[in-house]
């Protein structure tokens, strides 16, 4: 797909954070064990590569299925490993989310680390300097929300590049850039199903942390219910055969 052609049209202020997550899980729960497995293995495989590079092939997988349930179709476990048909854009997505991440947060720890080193040293006879402490905890108090706030920006303008990538084929620069214009079109409806989505998580966290995966399918399918309320669905036909190699012309 030849850049800025053929871009799909977006839906301002569509996302409806309560109505996504009822949807999500109306989508799963009668093969909800499935879509956990599909989850749990995907994660796992997405993080034992650094930087997204299997992340966002596989993340592409993982949104097929939702797709395909979206689309009343059957889904088997084998469609998560049909993101890797999308394996150069996926991965392409993944970097470019990968990246302002770790532009956010490798400085803030290394700050940290360095404050208290700096703290420490001024100690004296065991006691650190107030002035020193004072001023450390103050950046801080300022850092960790400034740091928080570029962190959602960044996880709402990525909120649809990989379901781009699998359901309209968009290549990964493409996804990423129209994923931002419709992520900011609907910013505060999608920060509020980050919220939903968080406070699930935290309840996970709360039964024996494990419990973080059981809501992971939940709030992948709410999302992509989101996603539907914004771009609608691509035709069926178009995909779930792999893209086309890439032209060297």
């Amino acid at each position: 797909m030849t850049p800025d052609q053929n871009l799909p049209d977006f839906k301002r202020n569509a996302v409806q954070p309560v109505e996504c997550l009822k949807r999500g899980w109306d989508l799963i729960k009668d093969q909800y064990w499935l879509f956990l497995g599909m989850t749990v293995v995907g994660v796992m495989i997405g993080n034992a590569v650094p930087l997204g590079i299997l992340m966002g092939p596989i993340m592409c997988g993982l949104y097929l299925a939702f797709m395909k349930r979206l689309a009343g179709e059957p889904v088997e476990f084998g469609i998560l490993f049909k993101g890797f048909d999308f394996f150069v854009d996926g991965m392409i997505a993944g970097i470019l989310h990968a990246i302002p991440i770790v532009a956010i947060i490798v400085p803030f720890y290394i700050f940290m680390f360095v404050g208290q080193f700096a703290v420490a040293a001024s100690s004296r006879q065991g006691q650190a300097d107030p002035t020193a402490a004072f001023a450390y905890l103050a950046v801080i108090g300022i850092g960790l929300p400034i740091m928080l706030i570029l962190l959602i920006i960044v996880s709402i303008g990525f909120a649809f590049a990989f379901p781009l990538v699998a359901d309209r084929r968009l290549s990964g620069m493409n996804a990423v850039k129209v994923s931002f214009k419709a992520g900011m079109a609907n910013f505060w409806s999608l920060f509020g199903l980050m919220i939903l989505n968080a406070l699930l998580s935290i309840a996970g966290v709360l039964c024996c942390f494990v419990g973080v995966y059981f809501v992971m399918p939940v709030t992948f399918a709410a999302m992509a219910v989101a996603y539907t309320q914004v771009f609608g669905m691509a035709p069926r036909a178009s995909i779930y055969t792999p893209p086309p190699p890439p032209s060297f012309n």
